[in-house]
This record gives C-alpha cells, sequence and structure tokens, in this order.
C-alpha cells in the first residue's frame, strides 16, 4: 500500500485544494493530509479560519483519508508518525524539494517527492487570498 502526505493550510476551501487533493490521492493508496497549525503560517497572511475546523472541512473531503493537524513546535512530527512513501506538494507550494529531501533524510524518512499538477480555470478563484481580497471589496 502507498501512503501518501499532503499539506497544507486550507484556509477557506476552494475547488484549487480539491484538485491538489484528488492529485495526491491519485499518487497512492491511503491520503493523509497535515493541516498546518495557525501558529505555523509564516510565509502567509495567518488563516482567517481556526485550526480544528480548518481540519474538520478537510477531513469530510472525498480524497482524504485522514486528517491531521501539525505539529506547532515541529512540523516533521506528523511526517514521521504517518511514515509516508510520498509526499505530495501543491504545484504552487513554497517549498523547495531539494531541501525537503534533505530535512526528511536527516530524519530516517526515505520518501519520494512530487508535485500536483495545477488547475487552471480563468472563472474561479483559486486562491484563499483572492477569496478573502474580493470578500473585503465587496463589503466596504
Amino acid at each position: 500500500m502507498t501512503r501518501v502526505v499532503a499539506q497544507g493550510t486550507f484556509d477557506i476551501l476552494h475547488p484549487g485544494h480539491v484538485h491538489y487533493l484528488e492529485d495526491a490521492a491519485a499518487m497512492g493508496d491511503e491520503l493523509h493530509v497535515i493541516v498546518a497549525r495557525s501558529v505555523n503560517v509564516t510565509h502567509k497572511e495567518p488563516p482567517v479560519v481556526p485550526d480544528g475546523q480548518r481540519r474538520e472541512m478537510v477531513a469530510a473531503l472525498k480524497p482524504v483519508d485522514e486528517a491531521h493537524l501539525g505539529d506547532a513546535d515541529d512540523i516533521f512530527v506528523p511526517i514521521e508518525r504517518i511514515d509516508p512513501d510520498v509526499i505530495a506538494l501543491g504545484y504552487d507550494q513554497h517549498h523547495d524539494e531539494s531541501t525537503l529531501q534533505a530535512a526528511l533524510g536527516d530524519r530516517g524518512l526515505d520518501c519520494e517527492i512530487r508535485r500536483a499538477t495545477p488547475l487552471e480555470r480563468d472563472d474561479e478563484l483559486l486562491s484563499t487570498g483572492r477569496i478573502i481580497d474580493r470578500i473585503l471589496r465587496q463589503r466596504d
């Protein structure tokens, strides 16, 4: 059985999230998703939706076998516990694959890193930030 891990913030779910998780699920037999804790989101604005609620929403999605909250102190703890064969990165996630592979190796984790494909739709909002921006413009 091939175990896949996908991870992300998943704040205000949109079709891009679903596409990423469908791609990730197709990479193996079992998909585990790690939902980042707000305290670990430092590369963009912090999430609007609370940690537990984001995990609950991701867990409800059809491609997901199990959803986990990330560790507040060490982002690799859930990956060590799940022990995946594949880590599926979103096509636009900020992670550098060689740096991630080295960090996994330092932890004794031997898994493949793959990228999901982009979802290209001109008529849809495929970014939480864009959704929030539109809400603010329309409610201002």
